[in-house]
């Protein structure tokens, strides 16, 4: 019988508030399938469970993630610089969770942060770096072309100019450039990231969860959309809110 293979993914329940952690720190977290599958197991969980309000993702040790682990990749031949369906597949499962789930998700990237893991901490709602974070989108560095999501959503976080600069050159950034560019909300320093993120969770897991994942699916489907849409939209929508008259009764 094959020896059961450890987890490359942990958690730390913090009251409503979900640590998913990257747990390979001797391989700087890098990504391999058995990881995206673990992970997209873990987030059906928590975006279906009443006590969580906030699923908050990092790594363990000194980086968020390196990205893919290529020695996933084995002897397959990749065609066409994808790196294939085995990747691929629960990848974009991961990315869709993150981006969809009914709760929000915060990309804690505490340290390296390449490609793959940028494609994953894109799919969060809020990108918070570390100061001395490094990012960088290396596709074309290793002639490989984006698969889960970077063509997409790098140009919608800093503009179409910056996301070409940064994925034609493959050049690494700072969690400072980061947040200077809009990709990331904050830049914190290293010695306070921690609690900083930690209380920017619990603010949010503070508010009305339905209106929390109200705003988030609004913000997320006018996405793309002329100015005129995206407001027919919104005024469109109906959404249950069970805790208004409770939170508002104090002031009526």
């Amino acid at each position: 019988m094959a020896e059961p293979q450890p987890s490359a993914v942990s958690l730390r329940s913090d009251g409503p508030v979900t640590t998913v952690v990257l747990d390979r720190p001797d391989a700087l977290n890098a990504i391999t399938p058995a990881m995206l599958v673990e992970l997209g197991d873990v987030l059906d969980r928590l975006a279906v469970d009443p006590a969580v309000r906030v699923v908050v993702l990092t790594g363990a040790g000194r980086a968020f993630s390196a990205g893919v682990d290529l020695k996933a990749l084995g002897e397959r031949s990749l065609e066409g610089g994808k790196v294939g369906d085995v990747l691929d597949l629960p990848a974009r499962r991961v990315t869709g969770l993150l981006s969809g789930m009914p709760k929000a998700t915060i990309a804690a990237v505490n340290g390296f942060c390449f490609t793959g893991a940028l494609e994953l901490a894109l799919a969060c709602d809020i990108v918070v770096c570390a100061e001395d974070a490094k990012l960088a989108d290396t596709h074309a560095k290793w002639g490989l072309r984006p698969t889960w999501g970077m063509s997409v959503r790098l140009p919608a976080a800093v503009g179409a100019a910056r996301a070409r600069e940064l994925s034609l050159t493959a050049r690494t950034f700072s969690g400072v450039e980061a947040a200077a560019w809009g990709l990331a909300a904050r830049a914190l320093p290293r010695e306070r990231f921690a609690d900083e993120v930690a209380a920017l969770a619990a603010e949010i897991a503070a508010n009305s969860v339905a209106a929390v994942a109200a705003a988030k699916e609004l913000q997320r489907d006018v996405a793309g959309r002329t100015v005129e849409e995206g407001l027919a939209l919104e005024a469109a929508r109906s959404y249950m809110i069970p805790d208004t008259e409770d939170r508002l009764a104090g002031f009526r």
